[in-house]
């Protein structure tokens, strides 16, 4: 639909956007295909539980996250009312931290104005508060020490057990090797013979045509039933 409009520029970009995210679903959409096979199938239904493990993962990182990530921004700045800035230094850093990127307005020696602004108006990060010598006026006594205890409990404690989490799922898997693929297997095979033959833009009628047929099924089965329970006309006489 962004493509009927080709003189505008920001429809045309909108639609190549979700065109890019639609070819990546699509993408991974094809590793449902490789369940059939008896050594890679074990090998999806491991990512499949393993993802169940991220996200189970996700929440006892993002305690650790938020509360860096609000102490962070609140020891550094404040008045800050951009809720983008907000996001980026309670949210994004933190999370970035995780992977090794240390956090370069921490130290005060190091500090670097020129990627950040005292006004807001720029697209910029609000600078921290300065003292009477025009220096941070964080105490790096509590910086650094909470940064290196953010760090050391995320990257090796948290990331060592998501590892173990994953050993665990990964040796469940390989117990059951043989049973785990030959049910996917069955699985897969029930869902193709279920699905319809059509192509996608033309499966729209064939749902439509389902759905009438099953109303149609209802109706006339509600007049059967009626019809079989009504007693004959002659019955009250007879009694």
């Amino acid at each position: 639909l962004h493509r009927l409009h080709p003189s505008n520029k920001s429809s045309l970009y909108s639609g190549r956007v979700i065109f890019c995210l639609d070819y990546i679903i699509f993408t991974l959409r094809l590793i449902h295909i490789f369940t059939v096979s008896r050594n890679l199938g074990p090998k999806i239904i491991m990512l499949q539980r393993m993802l169940v493990d991220v996200f189970f993962f996700l929440f006892l990182f993002a305690v650790w996250m938020v509360a860096f990530g609000v102490a962070r921004e609140g020891r550094l700045r404040q008045n800050e009312q951009r809720w983008r800035w907000i996001f980026r230094s309670v949210i994004y850093e933190p999370y970035l931290a995780m992977f090794g990127q240390v956090p370069s307005d921490v130290d005060g020696t190091t500090y670097d104005f020129a990627h950040c602004t005292f006004t807001g108006n720029e697209s910029k990060p609000l600078c921290v508060e300065l003292d009477e010598h025009s220096l941070p006026r964080f105490p790096e006594w509590v910086t650094i020490p909470l940064v290196c205890i953010y760090m050391l409990s995320t990257n090796i404690l948290l990331v060592n057990l998501l590892v173990a989490m994953f050993g665990y799922t990964v040796g469940t898997v390989q117990e059951n090797n043989d049973q785990v693929w030959k049910f996917q297997r069955y699985f897969l095979v029930q869902e193709y013979c279920s699905r319809l033959n059509i192509p996608f833009p033309f499966v729209v009628f064939a749902y439509f045509y389902m759905v009438v047929k099953k109303c149609f099924k209802c109706c006339c089965k509600e007049r059967s039933v009626g019809s079989s329970v009504s007693p004959p006309p002659n019955s009250a006489a007879s009694l």
